[in-house]
């Protein structure tokens, strides 16, 4: 790997600071990756890698750096990139701790940008919120007030607070004149812990809704700090938007993206963007996933407007580049931009678009290498095999969807610790590889054959063709062949987190404005 250069902490802080395209890649495991990284970051694992970089960092010269904490991936992943046909691949210059010794800012959690910005926002503009105890009294005295939860659904129907209707944030302007449709109504915006309910609260009040707006201070999280209980299961969406409701959102989020300095863009123009070599554009579309599906631009991808507020770096990984995106309302679109603008990103809104656009159909499927060959076997076979002994499985789904469910006797791995992994898994004669539909585990394939030197073979449509052909399953963490450090454990996910896990995760929210600050590449800025 001598021929891959390096870049340090002092050119990739310049960049950023000159506004220069960046695509700074940790290809550890994403818990590895919250532990510890740099304020813009992008987790790609090396284990995917092949299966997220395309969609992530489009443009095959782009300067991309990886780095990992000494564990040997790093190099791994820039040989890898090199074949895949990026040729602008560099390792950090010391990886992490050389971050950390050049006097670089290091983060914790996932998402941080947009949740130190969150924080940024609540800080300068001062977001009105309200207690869980204040909340919980005014849905006890049946006052008039609604709660419109600001997350994905099936985040609302795991906990919600009790009455919440599920609004995903970048919905809440279009939707709120339906929901509260008399200005005395009081709305209160709520997420699992602090992020979404701010920026919620504060596009309600930026589009210059009339009704009295509070954030639920902490989210589900303060909820349940203060002894509360949540909701489960719960089913509330959204009903459809008058056109006369529509007309009005449209013209207060054209206003508020105006006020933030969001561009405006054509067809004509995006064309032209996506012809040009040295830029990234990417083109999200913030409607629904399901209006995504029923029609949407060739070329986009479905990014709902809060989620991508959220989660900015899980799509556009290359810090710097141009984002444009799409609606059919003149609403969502100019809300989500009008956040992005803030969080520092080039962001255009795709105007003029007629019905007739919208003529791709089903849902966004991600661009990845030609497929390796493989042998594969039916279920069927699988099973027969299985009965006679001598037949190992892998496994290389996500480790919660194998605590689910998985074929008897199969072990989870990680593709990127497969050695360490199969030295776990006792020595067999053949393996058979999977993982939910077999996309993953086909790139382990000749990997799993050069480590073995035996035959290997590949599930015919993964887990899912054994589920169909209704053989039995497994459940629990019954063959772990690999640590579950593939995904980090949220502290505002789930039901049954630690009570001091919740608390601390607040605490390090309430110090993120500070960490901008001096970490001083961040660009933001607040109307």
């Amino acid at each position: 790997m001598s021929t891959v250069s390096t870049r340090s902490y002092a050119q990739i802080r310049q960049a950023l600071l000159d506004r220069e395209e960046v695509a700074l890649v940790d290809v550890r495991e994403e818990a590895p990756f919250a532990e510890s990284h740099p304020l813009f970051a992008a987790n790609i694992p090396l284990s995917k890698l092949e299966l997220e970089v395309y969609s992530r960092i489009p443009r095959r010269d782009t300067q991309v750096t990886v780095y990992d904490n000494g564990e040997g991936l790093a190099a791994r992943a820039a040989e890898r990139l090199l074949a895949l046909g990026y040729t602008q691949v560099s390792l950090l210059e010391g990886g992490l701790d050389g971050w950390r010794k050049a006097g670089g800012e290091l983060f914790i959690d996932v998402n941080v940008p947009s949740k130190a910005f969150g924080e940024l926002v609540e800080s300068e503009r001062h977001t009105p919120s309200l207690a869980a105890e204040d909340v919980q009294a005014l849905l006890d005295s049946q006052a008039d007030v609604v709660v419109l939860d600001a997350r994905r659904f099936d985040e609302y129907q795991t906990m919600s607070i009790p009455t919440g209707i599920s609004v995903p944030g970048a919905e809440l302007v279009l939707r709120v004149r339906e929901l509260a449709p008399d200005p005395a109504t009081r709305i209160i915006v709520n997420c699992a812990g602090r992020t979404r309910s701010i920026i919620g609260t504060q596009s309600l009040i930026n589009a210059g809704v009339a009704n009295p707006v509070s954030a639920l201070r902490n989210g589900t999280i303060g909820w349940t700090l203060a002894g509360q209980k949540l909701a489960h299961g719960q089913s509330r969406r959204f009903a459809p938007t008058s056109e006369a409701h529509r007309q009005v959102a449209a013209a207060d989020a054209r206003r508020v993206a105006d006020k933030a300095r969001v561009g405006r863009a054509t067809l004509a123009d995006l064309q032209r963007w996506q012809q040009q070599a040295s830029r990234t554009t990417y083109l999200f579309d913030v409607r629904t996933p399901e209006e995504f599906e029923a029609g949407h631009l060739r070329g986009a991808r479905s990014t709902p407007g809060g989620q991508l507020v959220q989660e900015t770096d899980h799509v556009a990984s290359v810090r710097g580049a141009r984002l444009v995106l799409v609606d059919d309302d003149g609403v969502r679109a100019n809300m989500s931009a009008s956040w992005l603008a803030q969080l520092g990103w080039e962001v255009h809104v795709l105007d003029g678009l007629q019905a007739a656009d919208f003529s791709e159909h089903g849902a966004w499927v991600a661009p990845v290498p030609a497929p390796p060959q493989a042998e594969l076997i039916s279920p069927h076979t699988l099973a027969e095999w299985l009965a006679h002994g001598d037949t190992a499985v892998l496994d290389f789904t996500a480790s919660a969807n194998y605590v689910k469910r998985h074929i008897p006797g199969a072990w989870w791995a990680l593709r990127a610790q497969l050695p360490q992994a199969l030295a776990k898994v006792p020595a067999a004669q053949r393996y058979v590889l999977t993982c939910g539909s077999s996309q993953l585990a086909r790139l382990a394939v000749a990997e799993v054959e050069a480590i073995t030197g035996k035959q290997v073979f590949l599930l015919q449509d993964g887990t899912a063709g054994w589920i169909n052909a209704q053989l039995p399953l497994e459940e629990g963490e019954t063959h772990l062949a690999s640590p579950r450090i593939d995904r980090y454990r949220r502290p505002y996910e789930g039901t049954d987190n630690p009570k001091e896990a919740m608390q601390a995760y607040l605490d390090w929210e309430f110090g993120l404005v500070d960490q901008l600050a001096r970490d001083g590449t961040h660009g933001f800025y607040v109307i």
